[in-house]
C-alpha cells in the first residue's frame, strides 16, 4: 500500500467517525444523553472496518484528488449507499441495533458524502485556485471563441494551467450573453471581440468551436486576426474523439483553418477493396501530393508501395519518414525518370502493381512558359504516355492521372500539357484492360511550388509580400484533403472518367496574403503589400471545367465527372510523332504546335514573333512561324482537330 493511498484510507476512517458522530450529536440536539455516548463509540467500532472495506472495493482510493469529477462522485454516492444498508445489517446482528436511533442511520449516510464528496472537490478547486488566488503574474490574459461544450471542456482544463487566465467567452448566440460557465461570463458575441480585448488587456484569443462550421470558424479568426490578436485554436472533434490530442493543446491557427471546407468523408470500406494487400506505385512520390497519397494509403494495408521519384533528396526524406511513421509498410523506393520506358517497364515487370497513381509532373507555371516549354511538354506529356502505356502492357488495374484546373481552357504550356496527359489516358482507354482515371482540382496549401511558403519567407523578411494582381483569384484545399479525394475518386472509376474536385468557393491571393500578415502577428502597416503584375501563363481565375463540358454526379458530394469529348482514332499516333521528332522546335513554336493539339489553348505569350500583332494570334499564320512548322499544320489543326 502506498503512503497516499494510506492516508486516503485514514481520511475516510475519520470521516466515517465524524459522520457517525454528528449524526449522534444532531439527534439529540448536540446533548447526547450518557446512556447513548457509549453506544455512540461501539456502534462506529463496528460499523467503521465495514465501510473502510466496502470503500476499497469501489476503487475510492484509486481515484486522484487533484482532478476529482462527476464519476468520482457518483462512486462515492454508490459507496456509501452500499455501506449504508450493510452497517445497520452488521449492527443488528451483534444486536447493537437497539441502541442505535434511527435517525442517525438516516442522517449518517448524508453526513459520510457531505465529508467525503466535499473534502475531494475542496482539495480540487483549491489546487486549480479557485478557493485562493495565488497571483496572476506572468499569465497570459485570454478570451474564448464559443461558449459550448468544447468551451467547457477547455475551461476546466486550463483552470489550473500557469500560463493562462482566461478573462470570459464570446459567443453570438443571444441567450448566452451574461451567463456564467465555469464561473466566467459570456461577454458578448464574436465581432466585439476588439473592444473587449482592448477593455480586458487581452492579447491572446483560443476559438474552441470545433463543432461549428469552417465559415463560421474562419469568420472568428478574421476577426480575432483583423483585431490585432494573436490567434490560437482548439484541435478538432475527430482527433479529440481518436485520442490523439486533449482539449487544452491549443495551436495556432493555420491556413487549413481559414479555407472554410467542411472535413472530407471516405468511403473506407471501398478504399480498402481498392489498396488492401495490394501493390501500388506513385511516381512523384517525393512531391507534396505523391508523398500525402503514400501517407494516406498506408492506413489501408498496401502489400507493398513502390515509390518512384526523380529527386534523390526528396525520396530520401520520404523513406526516412515511412521508416519511423510507417514501420510496418513494405515500401521499395526507385529512383527514375518517367520518360525512361526502359526503366518504367523494368519496374512494372519486377513488381507487378496493381494500382499507379502518377503525381510526377512539373507544376511551376511560369518557368515552364519560358526557356523550359518543350521540357514540360516531355515530361508532362511524354512522361504519361510512357508511364500510361507501360501500366496497359503490364497488366496494372488502374491508372489514376493527378491532373489540374489549369488543363481546362489553359492560357499557359503547363496547363495545355496536362490536358494533353488527359487525353492521352482517354485515347489509351479505348480497347486496354486497364482503366484510366483523371482527377483534377486547384491549388493546394503549402504544395511544392505554392505561394505559401513565399509569402513566409517574405513575412519572415519583413516584407513586402507580393501579389500579382488584386483581384486574382484561386481555388484552395489541403494537401490531405486533396490526397484523401484523388484516392476516393480512384476507387470509384470504371474507366475513362475525368473527376473533378469541389474546390469550394475560390479566395482572392490578396486576402490570403492579408491572412498570412496577420496569423503572423503583424498589420498591413508592418508588412506591405505590392503588386507586382501577371506572370507569364498566368490568368485571374482558374476553372475546373471547359465551356463545352458538362459534370454528372457522383454518389460523393465533393466528386463530380466531367463528361470530355472522345479522342479520334488515329489522333494519338500523331501525337507520339510529334512528341519523338528528333528537333528540339524554341519555345514559341512549342506554343503554336500546343494549338494544333489542344485548340482551347489560348496562350498570353504570343506564339509569334515579336511584333505580331494579337489579331495574328489566332490563326498563327506559316510567315511568323520558327524552325520547320509550316502552314500546313494550322490547315491540319482545322481539318483534323481531335474530338476531345
Amino acid at each position: 500500500m502506498s503512503f497516499r493511498t494510506l492516508l486516503i484510507l485514514i481520511h475516510d476512517g475519520l470521516a466515517t467517525i465524524l459522520a457517525w458522530w454528528f449524526a449522534y450529536l444532531l439527534r439529540f440536539n448536540f446533548e447526547i444523553p450518557g446512556e447513548f455516548s457509549h453506544s455512540l463509540w461501539e456502534s462506529v467500532a463496528l460499523v467503521l472496518p465495514v465501510n473502510v472495506l466496502i470503500f476499497w472495493l469501489f476503487g475510492l482510493y484509486r481515484g486522484m484528488w487533484r482532478f476529482a469529477s462527476l464519476p468520482d462522485l457518483k462512486r462515492i454516492l454508490m459507496a456509501i449507499g452500499v455501506a449504508a444498508m450493510a452497517g445497520p445489517e452488521v449492527l443488528y446482528i451483534v444486536r447493537h441495533l437497539l441502541l442505535v436511533p434511527r435517525s442517525v442511520l438516516v442522517l449518517n449516510p448524508m453526513l459520510l458524502l457531505l465529508l467525503m464528496g466535499g473534502s475531494r472537490f475542496f482539495y480540487r478547486a483549491l489546487k486549480d485556485g479557485h478557493i485562493f488566488s495565488w497571483g496572476e503574474t506572468g499569465k497570459s490574459n485570454v478570451l474564448v471563441m464559443g461558449a459550448g461544450a468544447a468551451a467547457a471542456l477547455l475551461l476546466r482544463d486550463l483552470s489550473p494551467h500557469p500560463d493562462w487566465c482566461v478573462k470570459g467567452l464570446l459567443d453570438d448566440a443571444r441567450s448566452k450573453k451574461g451567463q456564467l460557465l465555469h464561473g466566467l461570463p459570456v461577454l458578448g458575441s464574436l465581432d466585439q471581440v476588439g473592444k473587449l480585448a482592448k477593455e480586458l488587456g487581452v492579447e491572446k484569443i483560443i476559438v474552441a468551436m470545433p463543432s461549428a462550421s469552417p465559415t463560421v470558424r474562419r469568420r472568428a479568426v478574421e476577426l480575432a486576426a483583423a483585431a490585432g490578436l494573436s490567434v490560437m485554436t482548439v484541435p478538432g472533434f475527430d482527433d479529440l474523439l481518436s485520442g490523439k490530442v486533449s482539449i487544452s493543446q491549443v495551436r495556432k491557427v493555420e491556413l487549413d483553418d481559414l479555407l472554410g471546407r467542411e472535413p472530407v468523408s471516405l468511403d473506407s470500406a471501398s478504399l480498402h477493396a481498392l489498396l488492401a494487400d495490394k501493390v501500388v506505385m506513385v511516381t512523384g512520390a517525393g512531391g507534396s501530393i505523391g508523398s500525402e497519397l503514400c501517407r494516406q494509403m498506408a492506413a489501408y494495408k498496401p502489400a507493398l508501395l513502390v515509390f518512384f521519384e526523380a529527386n534523390e533528396f526528396a525520396m530520401y526524406s520520404l523513406e526516412q519518414e515511412f521508416r519511423e511513421s510507417f514501420p510496418g509498410q513494405e515500401i521499395v523506393c526507385v529512383i527514375g525518370d518517367v520518360k525512361n520506358g526502359t526503366r518504367i517497364a523494368q519496374i512494372l515487370a519486377r513488381y507487378r502493381p496493381a494500382l499507379v497513381f502518377h503525381a510526377a509532373a512539373y507544376k511551376h507555371v511560369p518557368m515552364m512558359e519560358d526557356v523550359n516549354t518543350w521540357e514540360a511538354v516531355q515530361n508532362n506529356v511524354l512522361g504519361t504516355w510512357t508511364v500510361a502505356q507501360a501500366a496497359s502492357v503490364h497488366g496494372v488495374e488502374k491508372f489514376v492521372l493527378i491532373s489540374t484546373d489549369k488543363a481546362v481552357n489553359p492560357t499557359n504550356v503547363m496547363g495545355a500539357s496536362k490536358r494533353l496527359a488527359e487525353m492521352i489516358c482517354q485515347a489509351l482507354q479505348q480497347g486496354s484492360p486497364t482503366r484510366f482515371e483523371m482527377v483534377r482540382f486547384g491549388n493546394v496549401l503549402g504544395s511544392t511550388g505554392s505561394v505559401i511558403p513565399t509569402f513566409r519567407e517574405q513575412i519572415a523578411r519583413g516584407g513586402p509580400v507580393t501579389v500579382t494582381h488584386p483581384d486574382i483569384i484561386r481555388y484552395f484545399m489541403s494537401i490531405p484533403e486533396a490526397a484523401q479525394l484523388v484516392l476516393q475518386a480512384g476507387g470509384m472509376g470504371q474507366g475513362g472518367e475525368i473527376f473533378v474536385l469541389d474546390m469550394g468557393e475560390p479566395m482572392k491571393i490578396v486576402d490570403l496574403a492579408r491572412n498570412m500578415i496577420r496569423l503572423s502577428g503583424f498589420s498591413e502597416e508592418d508588412i506591405r503589400i505590392e503588386f507586382s503584375g501577371l506572370r507569364p501563363g498566368e490568368k485571374l481565375y482558374e476553372e475546373l471545367l471547359a465551356d463545352n463540358e458538362e459534370t454528372r454526379p457522383t454518389h460523393h458530394p465533393k466528386l463530380r465527372i466531367a463528361r470530355a469529348r472522345e479522342v479520334a482514332p488515329g489522333w494519338l499516333d500523331d501525337l507520339l510523332a510529334w512528341l519523338h521528332q528528333q528537333h528540339m522546335p524554341d519555345d514559341a513554336e512549342v506554343r503554336c504546335d500546343l494549338r494544333r493539339w489542344v485548340p482551347e489553348y489560348a496562350p498570353r505569350q504570343a506564339c509569334l514573333l515579336e511584333g505580331a500583332t494579337p489579331s495574328t494570334l489566332s490563326a498563327c499564320p506559316s510567315k511568323t512561324r520558327v524552325g520547320p512548322c509550316a502552314a500546313s499544320i494550322t490547315n491540319m489543326a482545322l481539318e483534323s482537330t481531335p474530338k476531345v
